[in-house]
């Protein structure tokens, strides 16, 4: 007997058992399930189900379907699909799929119609929409509000660069974030991540503290804007900071390390990053006393940093021990780290905010550019700026229903 394929389309007002009862009377006929999805949308549902069976007990399929439908008081649709529809729609598996990420403090018809718009110039096709954020109260607290929707994507780009541009080019416009991400195994296996420190972690510098008790604060930070911008090796910069820090007493960096702001969003992203088995590294051009600080208070795996050499009298000499920690050492210890805790490079995730973190963003499987200067926005994989450090769990897939009450807001 002919064999046809049938999708029927159900859309109602939600309630338990309400798929159960549908997919009970197609056991009843044996039919195969070609594909089958569902969405819930404020307790209404969209239920599509692609089925295979032959002429004759299909006609009793939908018949028993649609009695069942109009008992459940919901609706239902039928479409006939030719063999030769469903062997395209089967070919297209082979095509790229990418996940792309928008996040805002509150999301708006305005910036899901340009992102949108987007998808369609370059000829993509938008297979599923998921919000990773929980349902927003009708009235909240502004500085706790965040909206994230994920987009499920087939297709490739005409230029995944060109497209990276310009979804960066609308972010700014309309004040949202969007990251572009090949929808691979290893998203949603990443294992290590490495964090700058200074005003990234911490909303400050730490050389600028101690410039500030050092009475030297308007000089170091004109050199550090000038390092954070590039126009200045990052080695001759910190060589330059340090060397004004002369004779300053070390044990102030004890009081600065408990003053010391935290970025938004990092208690939570820590707690949820170590919950789920992460290694964690701070890789700074700043201290590493203050590295420590922060590990030990957030149980940090590795931190790299510098050390300020301390004469016998406990004043900072103005020079520093060691290598100095600059963006083409950050890129080394990322790689190092995950040869050790055996990662693939592919499942590492660096952040920072300045042009020495450019190395390791480059180096790193997913590269995420924080609250940073255009340019390093621009030549970073991925930027944030519209809400918290936390704003890296929905780059990686992360649900608030995932979370338990110590992980959510």
């Amino acid at each position: 007997m002919q064999q046809e394929l049938i999708l029927i389309r159900i859309t109602g007002e939600d309630r338990p058992g309400l798929t159960a009862s549908f997919m009970a009377i197609m056991a009843k006929y044996d039919v195969d399930i070609l594909d089958i999805g569902q969405a819930d949308i404020h307790s209404t549902l969209s239920l599509g189900i692609l089925i295979r069976t032959d002429e004759e007990a299909g006609g009793r399929v939908m018949k028993e379907v649609l009695f069942k439908a109009s008992e459940l008081g919901v609706h239902v649709g039928f479409s006939p699909i030719e063999a030769e529809e469903y062997d395209e729609w089967v070919n297209a598996q082979g095509k790229n799929r990418f996940i792309l990420t928008v996040l805002a403090r509150h999301l708006t018809a305005r910036q899901i119609a340009a992102v949108s718009r987007l998808v369609a110039e370059e000829e993509m096709n938008i297979d599923g929409i998921h919000r990773l954020t929980g349902r927003v109260p009708r009235i909240q607290c502004s500085d706790q509000v965040r909206a994230c929707v994920e987009f499920s994507l087939r297709g490739t780009p005409k230029s995944r660069e060109g497209l990276q541009a310009k979804l960066l080019r609308l972010s700014s416009e309309l004040e949202m974030d969007c990251s572009l991400q090949f929808d691979d195994m290893y998203r949603r296996m990443r294992r290590l991540i490495c964090f700058d420190m200074d005003s990234t972690l911490i909303q400050a510098e730490c050389i600028d503290e101690l410039a500030e008790y050092a009475g030297v604060g308007a000089e170091v930070k004109a050199i550090t804007e000038r390092a954070m911008q590039g126009e200045i090796d990052f080695k001759e910069s910190f060589t330059q900071r340090v060397a004004l820090l002369k004779g300053l007493d070390a044990g102030v960096m004890r009081e600065i390390a408990e003053k010391l702001p935290v970025t938004e969003g990092v208690e939570r992203l820590m707690y949820v990053l170590k919950r789920y088995g992460y290694k964690i590294a701070i890789l700074s051009g700043g201290f590493t006393f203050f590295g420590h600080h922060l590990a030990k208070k957030f149980g940090i795996d590795y931190v790299y940093a510098n050390e300020l050499e301390i004469d016998a009298d406990g004043r900072l000499t103005g020079r520093y021990l060691g290598e100095i920690v600059d963006g083409r050492r950050k890129a080394e210890l990322l790689k190092l780290i995950a040869q050790v805790e055996k990662v693939d490079l592919a499942q590492t995730i660096a952040v920072g905010d300045g042009a020495n973190d450019l190395p390791m963003l480059a180096a790193a499987g997913l590269g995420i550019a924080f609250h940073a200067k255009p340019r390093v926005a621009a030549n970073a994989g991925q930027s944030i700026r519209t809400m918290g450090l936390d704003g890296v769990l929905y780059l990686l897939g992360f649900k608030d229903s995932y979370l338990d009450e110590k992980g959510r807001l």
